[in-house]
């Protein structure tokens, strides 16, 4: 069974959530000194995660329980948060796994040079 967080976290538990998952994003793409091309990534997709997130959640798709019932722009604070920081873990991932471990280092880039 898993531990139920909603107890603890009430109508913050998708913003803790994301909080944790962003703090990791972060974390790995500092590591990899990648926060400028994840920023560019999420600037590129956010427009396109807007509409389908106000879409899906204007048809009903899914509901949002465990949330703070902040709106802007039409929609949850929580989906707005969660529109940066999927693509930014997506790229600290990607970066970790194949990209660079810091600035000038080549390690782990298979590129020929």
């Amino acid at each position: 069974m898993l531990p139920d967080i909603g107890a603890v976290f009430g109508p913050y538990t998708y913003l803790a959530s994301e909080v944790a998952f962003g703090s990791l994003a972060l974390a790995l793409l500092y590591r990899v000194d990648a926060l400028g091309r994840a920023a560019v990534t999420v600037a590129a997709l956010y427009p396109v995660a807007y509409v389908w997130d106000w879409y899906t959640l204007t048809i009903g798709v899914f509901a949002i329980e465990l949330r703070t019932g902040v709106d802007f722009l039409g929609i949850p604070i929580e989906e707005h948060i969660f529109m940066v920081v999927v693509p930014a873990l997506v790229v600290a991932f990607h970066e970790t796994i194949h990209g660079r471990v810091g600035a000038g280092d080549a390690a782990g880039d298979d590129r020929e040079t």
